[in-house]
């Protein structure tokens, strides 16, 4: 039987993202299975939040207990894997790229079986970058959110585009429809989803309750529509899922049996939030949470949702077991921080740790690529 009490969570922040001592107050809680479900799958969470500018790692302790690592980054957004050993941010007006420096059998501290160190950064300016993902290639593509398109680092200019919406007539600098999400397929990009169709500056400010769509990239066709903000489209096992963050539902599109049918969304479970940030591991879904922000998420059918199960809004992750469409465990965030964007489960894993490339840690901690002993191998061998 899944623990559900909550216990106290062990924050270690390393010293290097230690937060000023007037720094708003920020309380974690969580279930009390969550490190357990971890260690047993071998598995950890990470999470963005550009409003506290960190990226997280939630894991577990080799005694059992769970364990917060946290980076600053510039505005972490978008977040993906990149083959076992790596991970890809969009981070600002950057694109970087980690990669774990760790060996199987090697730990920092004792603790962190992997360190994700930045080895590659892509300066693209200020594109407001928000879902990433790696092609079979090793490509990046992310959505620009910023000029309408899907885009790729270039090693001249800020982006090179890769795609754009029918409806886009222009490339240009004016978030129209607020492309924001990006499923990745066979290592290529699949579906998009956008707040709008659009093709006005800011337009899809005006269309947040129900002018969502989710776009068929290859295609080029809208296949459903009628959505509330939707984000964080993932492909798993089969379905298209979706988050439609205005009403707070995680569910999947059924899509169209034609070339020139419409599909339609299919909500399966209601978590209580402004929902971004979307991973499946195994039967399980992990669910990024964000407390509607003032005017720009309020006013949406998650309002009422939440008036009905009368529930005051999360900031946080809850983990969905989708054979029962219910939470099973959860992490739960309050204080000054209420805003996530997006989650990625790191697969092998149980206690990771990241280096911040503005840290002292990123100058200090050398590596090299030789069977000398560890202590040659980890020049810095505590954070």
């Amino acid at each position: 039987m899944d623990r559900t009490e909550a216990e106290k969570l062990e924050l270690q922040p390393t010293a290097a993202d230690q937060r000023p001592a007037d720094a708003p107050t920020v309380q974690y809680s969580l279930s009390g299975g969550i490190a357990g479900r971890l260690a047993r799958l071998n598995i950890s969470i990470a999470f963005t939040s550009y409003q506290s500018n960190l990226l997280y790692m939630l894991g577990a302790l080799p005694n059992g207990g769970a364990h917060l690592h946290q980076s600053a980054m510039i505005k972490p957004m978008g977040l993906a894997g990149n083959g076992r050993r790596g991970l890809v941010l969009a981070a600002g007006f950057q694109i970087i790229e980690f990669a774990n420096i760790l060996k199987p059998h090697e730990r920092i501290n004792t603790t962190f079986d992997a360190c994700f160190m930045p080895r590659t950064i892509h300066i693209t300016g200020e594109l407001d970058a928000h879902d990433v993902g790696v092609d079979g290639n090793g490509g990046i593509v992310f959505v620009n959110t910023r000029f309408n398109c899907l885009a790729t680092v270039s090693p001249i200019h800020s982006f090179e585009m890769l795609w754009k919406p029918p409806f886009i007539s222009s490339l240009v600098g004016e978030d129209r429809c607020h492309l924001n999400g990006l499923a990745m397929a066979d290592g290529q990009a699949a579906y998009v989803t956008a707040v709008s169709r659009s093709d006005t500056i800011d337009g899809w400010r005006d269309r947040r309750g129900n002018g969502g769509i989710v776009i068929e990239v290859q295609t080029g066709r809208v296949v459903c529509e009628g959505l509330s903000m939707p984000h964080s489209p993932r492909l798993h096992r089969g379905e298209l899922w979706i988050l439609n963050a205005g009403t707070g539902e995680l569910g999947v599109v059924v899509l169209p049996q034609d070339k020139t049918g419409m599909g339609h969304f299919e909500p399966r479970v209601f978590c209580p939030g402004f929902l971004r940030g979307l991973a499946f591991h195994g039967n399980l879904a992990f669910v990024g949470l964000s407390k509607p922000r003032h005017k720009r998420f309020e006013g949406l059918a998650l309002d009422q949702a939440l008036k009905d199960a009368d529930s005051e809004p999360w900031c946080g992750i809850q983990v969905i077991d989708l054979e029962k469409n219910s939470c099973v465990d959860w992490l739960r965030i309050d204080g000054s921080v209420n805003e996530l964007f997006d989650v990625h489960v790191v697969s092998g894993f149980t206690c990771p740790m990241t280096v911040s490339p503005s840290s002292p840690d990123a100058a200090s901690l050398i590596t090299c690529d030789t069977e000398t002993p560890a202590a040659c191998r980890l020049r810095k061998k505590s954070l």
